[in-house]
């Protein structure tokens, strides 16, 4: 594991295990981290049951509309009252525009469509291969090493993942291809977000940043969204209906991603991603709390190599 100053120059390698280890920038070890990982793999494991209720109803390019709305609206007040240390250098606001483009355009709206045209828990088995296609970019844009833990912990952890979600999730047919394949285009923006947003959140800071970012994907979806919502028949939507969208806007793309790209200031990119897979674990336990769903085998076996995976990752 190695974290990583503010210029996102290598400063140091932990040779001890994860739960031994103090961060030397933020003095925080792994009994802080942990418990925010956790926190921001639940705010992303609920985004699927809540965005389809909502997209049952709101048609998702107006759902991504009023989403980025509130969600550019909130980062950017949050970041107008926060003191800046130090200004965007001229050459990094093409970065920060592409990377808004990739999440808002490439990631959200593809993903809120492609969910609407596919079977529910599709999303989820696309979404547990992020770690790879985050593994991959990883090693030959950041240069992260391709350590044997890496190559066994992560295929491991996806292993248990596609045990968890595939159990009853998955319905075979043509018709939900063509979601099946944007949901894909949008795990790959993801994971590229993910890749090419980190030195710039180790540079600005990830509120800054996912602001940003946010806002400026947001710009170029508005005139396109805006024809959607201007056109859309809201006569149906209840205000239920618009709680899906609240979560999105403030849970997701406020909470989440500030969440995410701080995180990533400490954290290889390959070794937080892999954290992905224990949303399964998550929205399982969830349902089963709150809904009194009782979890079979798979999610035993599953949630067991999901678990290995990740430590063998994180040692």
């Amino acid at each position: 594991n190695a974290f990583f100053d503010s210029s996102g120059s290598q400063t140091g390698n932990l040779t001890r295990s994860p739960a031994s280890v103090q961060n030397s920038r933020s003095g925080h070890g792994w009994g802080f981290f942990l418990p925010l990982i956790l926190f921001q793999q639940t705010l992303g494991a609920l985004c699927f049951p809540i965005s389809k209720y909502g997209l049952a109803v709101i048609e998702p390019f107006t759902f991504a509309f009023f989403r980025f709305l509130i969600a550019s609206v909130v980062l950017l007040t949050m970041v107008h009252f926060q003191k800046q240390d130090n200004r965007i250098a001229r050459r990094d606001y093409p970065r920060i525009i592409g990377i808004g483009v990739l999440i808002i355009i490439g990631n959200q709206t593809a993903y809120l469509w492609g969910q609407s045209l596919t079977a529910a828990g599709h999303g989820a088995v696309l979404f547990a291969t992020t770690p790879i296609w985050v593994l991959i970019m990883a090693i030959f844009i950041l240069k992260e090493k391709l350590t044997w833990q890496k190559a066994v912990g992560i295929p491991l952890a996806l292993i248990g993942a596609l045990i968890l979600v595939t159990g009853g999730a998955i319905k075979v047919g043509a018709e939900y291809l063509k979601g099946d394949l944007i949901i894909l285009v949008s795990v790959w923006a993801w994971g590229a977000y993910a890749i090419f947003g980190k030195p710039l959140a180790e540079k600005y800071g990830a509120l800054r940043v996912t602001a940003y970012a946010l806002a400026s994907g947001a710009v170029a979806y508005f005139p396109f969204g805006l024809y959607r919502a201007l056109t859309f028949d809201y006569s149906h939507v209840t205000l239920v209906a618009w709680l899906p969208v609240l979560y999105m806007a403030l849970g997701s793309s406020v909470a989440s991603y500030v969440i995410w790209y701080w995180l990533l200031k400490y954290m290889e990119a390959s070794k937080l991603a892999v954290f992905s897979n224990i949303q399964p674990v998550i929205a399982t336990t969830v349902a089963f709390f709150t809904l009194g769903e009782i979890p079979g085998p798979a999610f035993l076996i599953g949630s067991a190599i999901v678990l290995t995976g990740v430590i063998v990752t994180e040692v």
